[in-house]
């Protein structure tokens, strides 16, 4: 495991992010993308029963919605052991395969950072 101070001050930013929206929503996981202009996204998972989206897809949709045209950063906080295929495929969709995913516990301690590839 790797501490979260390890990281700059824009990856623990989007960490904080993604921990405070999972807790605030008491979803399973809160997300954070940072764009090439540096504006972030955060979001949770969605489970409506038209329309189920992970925390990371949302937040990359949202970037997408408000113009985003690339990804500098990504990270997802979960009890998951790895980020998903799919989450990493919608962040390389947008940020291209060298993106850094983040991988978070829910107390915020950097668990993996992998490219979006």
């Amino acid at each position: 495991m790797t501490d979260s101070t390890d990281l700059g001050a824009e990856d623990r930013k989007i960490v904080t992010l993604a921990r405070s929206v999972r807790a605030r929503n008491a979803v399973p996981e809160g997300a954070a993308v940072r764009d090439e202009t540096g504006r972030t996204y955060a979001a949770g998972t969605v489970a409506l029963e038209s329309l189920k989206l992970s925390a990371l897809q949302t937040a990359v949709a949202m970037a997408v919605a408000s113009g985003a045209t690339s990804l500098e950063a990504a990270a997802v906080v979960s009890d998951a052991a790895t980020p998903s295929d799919a989450d990493r495929a919608a962040v390389r969709d947008l940020g291209g395969p060298g993106t850094p995913v983040l991988l978070a516990g829910p107390d915020g301690t950097l668990r993996s950072v992998t490219a979006a590839g």
